[in-house]
């Protein structure tokens, strides 16, 4: 059984940059599809696409990488909000990943988006990663 299927999510897409994957799998659910959808709409990965499996489905996400260096677009995901210690910001105290560079993603009551949305929104939430 698995108690943070976030966390999991984050750390079967490290271990694929870190092992040079150029697809990842990760089973579906709908605040994973928002996340991959932020990751996509920022070009921190190249494409994704759902799948049914007849379970809960999967999402088939195709890593970025740079041609020449093969770094990958992502250099950090890390998890802030844990089941154990749920961590929320108010509008006005939202964070900022690496000065503005990196993202934070938000669950809100306008639905998961990135920190400087939520803060155009005026809406604080639940900080869920950071991704830079």
């Amino acid at each position: 059984m698995m108690t943070d299927p976030i966390a999991d999510y984050l750390t079967r897409l490290r271990n694929a940059i870190q092992a040079r994957k150029r697809v990842v799998e990760v089973p579906a659910s709908g605040l994973k599809r928002d996340i991959t959808r932020i990751l996509f709409d920022k070009g921190y990965i190249l494409n994704f696409k759902m799948e049914e499996d007849g379970k809960q489905g999967l999402i088939k996400i195709a890593l970025k990488y740079h041609p020449q260096t093969r770094q990958s677009a992502i250099r950090g995901l890390e998890r802030v909000s844990t089941p154990g210690l749920r961590r929320y910001a108010h509008a006005d105290a939202l964070p900022r990943v690496l000065n503005g560079l990196g993202v934070a993603i938000i669950s809100t009551s306008k639905g998961v988006v990135t920190d400087k949305e939520a803060r155009a929104l005026g809406v604080g939430g639940e900080v869920i990663c950071y991704v830079s």
